[in-house]
């Protein structure tokens, strides 16, 4: 059977399944930790409610060898929601919440990242 999107739109991706942006993050995760730089990380692995019906799965939990976490979301475009979100769960729990940002390849690939001030 075919399903029919409106036009301009995609499928939803299954959740617990990571789009390219996301496998090419985790590599550099897994790097990060073979070097001591990272002690752990999980994808899609905790859901935060921010209030009721709202919730909030970020991208990556990662815990620094200092046992402090944050959540890493990778966003090669973000929408509204997407940002609200982050910024309350930033503001609501003890996690410092990164945004992480493909780079394209004319400017060398890679990934930018931007700690989230909730107060912005």
């Amino acid at each position: 059977m075919t399903r029919i999107f409106a036009r301009g739109r995609t499928a939803r991706r299954t959740p617990g399944t990571m789009n390219k942006s996301e496998a090419r993050y985790a590599d550099v995760l897994a790097a990060l930790r073979l070097e001591g730089k990272v002690a752990a990380y999980w994808f899609e692995a905790f859901t935060f409610k921010l209030a009721p019906d709202t919730r909030y799965t970020p991208d990556f939990v990662v815990m620094l060898p200092d046992g402090t976490l944050e959540i890493h979301e990778v966003k090669g475009h973000m929408e509204d929601d997407a940002w609200v979100k982050l910024k309350v769960a930033a503001s609501l729990f003890p996690f410092r919440a990164v945004l992480v940002r493909p780079k394209p390849q004319r400017e060398g690939g890679g990934f930018e990242t931007k700690v989230v001030n909730p107060e912005d």
